[in-house]
């Protein structure tokens, strides 16, 4: 089959009917899918979609009689107009008079719109006079770019020439208001698609990088130069060919994402979803295992809207000049090669990034150097794309780029603004081989919001940010400025996910390759030792604060063998801070700002202390009870209540609790009169950590799963739980939450939920455990749960669990425990994404830890109950 078989030019008189036209329409849709699939030019099936619409409107025009009316005439404008049309892009038509409708004429335009909606045809339709486009042109901006793409279909073409006198008109929104409102228009759609262009579900189209942007370059070449097509910039030498080449490389590329989505979708949607995203990737051809395919797909693309970023960023620059006559005249002389153009650096020296490929690097060690610069001069990008593109050597195999390389890494600016250049403009990639493998790479799940090159940008410009943001990061920033390296921990940084797609662990062969670097830059065997090692242990704190039992002192003095000594203690925190703060926008938050910091505090008194002292768990128990009572005294309880109830606790209460949690908790209990009711206490609200909900009551079964449960009814994570009992079986356990954002709980919520407790633990079979829906964007990333058993503590059984994080999974968890017969000790809850990466401190009902098959059979009854529905 091909075009001439469908096309509607070939349809007879007769069979111009809604049900055939509807078969032909369907007909030609399937073929455009097989030519795509038989990997013909994107170009072409696109402008065949847009010829096949052409004859179908003039054939129905035609029919309907509108040619009859005289000075009517139909007009394509927009994408259309462009003569490009998507499978299911909007078909945008004017339909013009010069002075009115009749009503003869009104019937017929009403009978040919509704035989189009008929069709299913997605029509964006507007019916004007002259005056009507005049107006509303100028009104609007929206409306005066569609116009500015008019193409003629069939009527009147003196109409259309009319139009076209109105558009070419010198008060029809000159050139350069065009320009400036484009502009404008430009960064408020970056900012409605959050601007960076890395987003996790991209808009194709409006996103930064996207379709839009290159048409944004189209838009304003057409209404300055007359330019009806991006190649005709090359003649007013605004536009080199290879750059049109590249332009029209990306578009390509897009267009064909594009194309690929809408057949996947049958429906028009420019956001590349995770719903999508692994049917679209194998429809054009990506193959692998596991979320290969969708990795691959998304390299490509964001490898693609970064280069369309680039040449927008520069062409824009150019155009300014041009047509706003911005002409930078202040000049400031830096050397004989370079001088700075208002705030702008730029070489005098044409070709000189190709005959001196270190001066690449000078240009960089240059901003750094003079604050006052805040980006590249447009003819000084392109000397500097064209300079990277012909480089057939790595940067840094050239002794005088990775002298300079230190220099900006040393340079106290140096890691801001210039650094950020270098990332944007692919000089890290051409200077680090290994960095020029993850541009781009993206992993496929919830937790990364970003590439990985983009993420280790972040985490950069967080340390950078450490000294100036005291109230953001107070420990980091304190021990930051005391750092005699700081270029250590960069270089740590720039490498600790280096490795990251490749086979094995990326911190074990990041590790390698930063020991390499920092040998190849001249570093000392100690310091490339400490990158290194920063590399290869970068998750080791986020892992013992987030998933481990760091009131343990056993758990704190594992730690410190590992960090060894103060100085690898302060540049892991620091390291470790900002890498979390780097992942995504809502995994920071003021529970993981002060677990960190209580490991840091207490590794740090480990160190001074010594090895050879460890803490005695007895001391520690009396040193608390005595500072509890203190403060119980000081408050005019009486020591001996304190004393009595005390005689109900346990030794791993003291053990548990601080001096201050032991304080709050006994007064309270001292004025609670009826012991058959329910006791919960919220803890005050602190800026700077979550909220600790105490609850006391006659133990009973079900405690964990009602009240996680109805936590969890409330829209709130639970981040940490103490599940204690007195020797006389009433509970004295502490859930610690925040809300599901990361921030605090509001005071409302957390009354709310006060009373919904104390509700919940008198009446448990009424609680609402049905649970909710599943949030869209985790429907795509299930995966079977991992149960990982870690040696035994204090006849205790430790369980690492990775599994789904599906809705009332810590309440199925707390009731298998409960049917498996144990009992659960602590809880440690860390959701990353769709992952919940939690760690659970268990025992038999007779304070025993678990036996080898014990620990079988509970692994089995985890993973049957926890694995994800198909």
């Amino acid at each position: 089959m091909d075009f001439e078989q469908l096309s509607p030019n070939n349809i007879s008189e007769e069979n111009l009917t809604l049900p055939f036209l509807k078969n032909n329409l369907q007909e030609f849709q399937t073929w455009q899918v097989e030519c795509f699939k038989q990997k013909h030019k994107i170009t072409e099936i696109v402008a065949l979609r847009a010829r096949y619409i052409d004859q179908l409107l003039t054939r129905l025009w035609d029919k309907l009689g509108l040619s009859e009316c005289e000075d009517l005439c139909l007009i394509a404008v927009g994408g259309y107009g462009r003569g490009e049309l998507h499978p299911k892009s909007d078909i945008d038509l004017l339909i013009l008079t010069k002075d009115g409708f009749c009503q003869d004429s009104e019937q017929k335009i009403s009978a040919f719109i509704t035989l189009l909606w008929d069709l299913k045809l997605d029509v964006g339709n507007s019916v004007r006079t002259l005056q009507d486009c005049l107006e509303q042109g100028l009104a609007d901006i929206t409306v005066a770019t569609s116009m500015i793409e008019a193409r003629y279909l069939r009527g009147n073409e003196d109409t259309f020439a009319k139009l076209s006198e109105v558009i070419d008109g010198e008060n029809f929104w000159p050139s350069d208001q065009f320009f400036t409102v484009k502009k404008e228009e430009q960064l408020n759609r970056h900012r409605m698609c959050r601007g960076d262009g890395y987003n996790l579900e991209p808009d194709l189209k409006n996103g930064r990088g996207g379709l839009r942007d290159i048409q944004t370059i189209a838009w304003v070449a057409k209404r300055h130069f007359g330019a009806n097509s991006l190649i005709e910039l090359t003649s007013y030498n605004y536009i080199t060919q290879s750059e049109y080449r590249e332009l029209v490389d990306c578009q390509t590329m897009l267009w064909t994402i594009r194309f690929a989505l809408n057949a996947v979708t049958h429906k028009a949607d420019n956001r590349l979803l995770f719903d999508y995203q692994n049917d679209v990737a194998h429809f054009l051809g990506y193959s692998g295992q596991g979320s290969k395919a969708v990795e691959q797909m998304m390299k490509a693309f964001y490898q693609t809207v970064h280069r369309v970023k680039e040449l927008n960023e520069m062409l824009l620059q150019y155009f300014d000049e041009a047509i706003l006559g911005n002409i930078a005249t202040h000049i400031t002389h830096i050397d004989d090669n370079f001088q700075i153009r208002d705030n702008m650096i730029e070489l005098k020296t044409a070709s000189l990034f190709s005959e001196q490929p270190e001066s690449i690097l000078q240009l960089f060690l240059h901003i750094a150097e003079y604050p006052e610069i805040k980006g590249i001069y447009s003819p000084t990008l392109r000397e500097l794309r064209e300079a990277r593109r012909c480089l057939i050597h790595w940067l840094q195999d050239i002794p005088e780029c990775r002298d300079i390389f230190m220099e900006i890494i040393r340079h106290p600016r140096g890691m801001g603004l210039t650094f950020t250049l270098m990332h944007e403009y692919g000089i890290l990639a051409a200077y680090i081989p290994q960095w020029s493998r993850i541009v781009g790479q993206m992993q496929f799940d919830l937790f990364h919001a970003y590439t990985v090159d983009e993420h280790t940008h972040k985490l950069i410009n967080n340390i950078y940010n450490f000294a100036e943001n005291k109230q953001i990061y107070p420990l980091a920033g304190d021990i930051y400025r005391d750092l005699d390296k700081p270029e250590l921990l960069y270089l740590a940084a720039i490498f600790h996910d280096i490795a990251k797609g490749q086979k094995g662990d990326h911190s074990t062969l990041g590790a390698v390759d930063a020991r390499a670097f920092c040998e190849l830059h001249g570093l000392s065997r100690f310091e490339a030792k400490t990158v290194a090692w920063l590399v290869e242990q970068h998750l080791t704190m986020s892992v013992t604060a987030q998933r481990r039992d760091i009131n343990d002192p056993r758990v704190v003095t594992e730690f410190a063998k590992i960090v060894r000594d103060e100085k690898h203690l302060n540049l892991l925190h620091c390291l470790t801070v900002a890498d979390i703060r780097a992942t995504n926008e809502d995994t920071w938050n003021s529970w993981k700002a002060a677990l960190l910091s209580d490991l840091y505090y207490s590794t740090l008194k480990m160190l001074r202390r010594g090895f050879e002292n460890p803490p005695d768990i007895r001391d520690r128990i009396r040193d608390r009870q005595r500072k509890a009572l203190a403060i119980l005294v000081a408050d005019g309880v009486q020591e001996a209540q304190v004393r009595l109830l005390w005689k109900r606790f346990k030794l791993d209460y003291f053990f548990r609790y601080r001096s201050q949690q032991i304080a709050w908790h006994t007064k309270n209990l001292l004025s609670h009169e009826d012991h058959s009711q329910p006791m919960i206490l919220i803890s005050e609200q602190k800026s700077s950590a979550a909220t600790e909900i105490f609850v006391y009551h006659k133990d009973m079964p079900a405690l964990f799963s009602t009240v996680v449960t109805e936590i969890d009814n409330k829209k709130l994570s639970v981040h940490h739980a103490n599940i204690l009992s007195s020797k006389d079986d009433f509970s004295l356990s502490t859930f610690t939450v925040l809300d599901e954002d990361g921030s605090n709980v509001d005071p409302d919520t957390i009354q709310r939920l006060k009373k919904s407790l104390e509700k919940a633990l008198l009446t448990p079979e009424k609680v609402n455990t049905q649970q909710t829906r599943l949030a869209r964007v985790k429907r795509q990333f299930k995966f079977e749960p991992q149960v990982t058993f870690l040696p035994t503590r204090r006849k205790r059984t430790q369980i690492e669990l990775v599994a789904f994080d599906a809705p009332g999974i810590l309440a199925n968890i707390g009731e298998i425990f409960r049917f498996s017969g144990m009992v659960l000790d602590t809880a440690k809850i860390t959701t990353i994404g769709e992952r919940a990466e939690d760690l659970f401190i268990i025992s038999t009902e007779e304070g025993n830890a678990l036996t080898e098959q014990q620990e079988e059979n509970l692994k089995a009854q985890l993973i049957s109950e926890l694995s994800p529905e198909e």
